[in-house]
């Protein structure tokens, strides 16, 4: 699985505006609709904070990989964000998050769920990432930046 495989640019925005957990995973999901993966999302909104309310999903140094299922998505997706604002998010350190990478599941995918979880996980664990991802002015380059990461090139 590569990040092209579950993310686009028209998914990932650079000036998320939410101010809190439920603001920015609307707005993740709010991608999504947009692009035309889902309708409405309500059902992926429940689920995703039905996930939140049992654990945060903020995995530490400023990251949270939040997720939901749902019936009315063919397969697997994400959407990617970056808050100027420092959001609280109840991450495992404690520290607000500024970069979000919400993943969307069908309900029938179990095993592409977690590998999904594990590469992102991955790629958003390097420091020289996540400062490039901060400082990424348009969602080409946050493609970019991935796809440099996939393949080890990020320096």
């Amino acid at each position: 699985m590569k990040i092209e495989d579950i993310l686009n640019k028209q998914r990932t925005c650079v000036a998320l505006s939410g101010q809190n957990k439920n603001d920015i995973i609307a707005e993740l999901i709010g991608l999504m609709a947009k692009d035309g993966l889902i309708a409405g999302g309500r059902e992926l909104l429940d689920s995703a904070m039905e996930r939140e309310g049992l654990m945060s999903t903020g995995i530490g140094k400023g990251v949270a990989i939040p997720h939901g299922r749902t019936k009315g998505l063919k397969k697997m997706a994400g959407a990617f964000g970056v808050c100027k604002n420092k959001i609280d998010f109840g991450s495992l350190d404690g520290q607000p998050v500024q970069i979000f990478f919400f993943i969307a599941t069908p309900q029938s995918i179990i095993a592409d769920h977690v590998k999904a979880l594990a590469l992102v996980s991955r790629l958003l664990n390097r420091e020289d990432i996540r400062a490039r991802l901060l400082e990424a002015e348009d969602p080409q380059k946050v493609m970019d930046i991935f796809m440099e990461a996939e393949k080890g090139e990020v320096r």
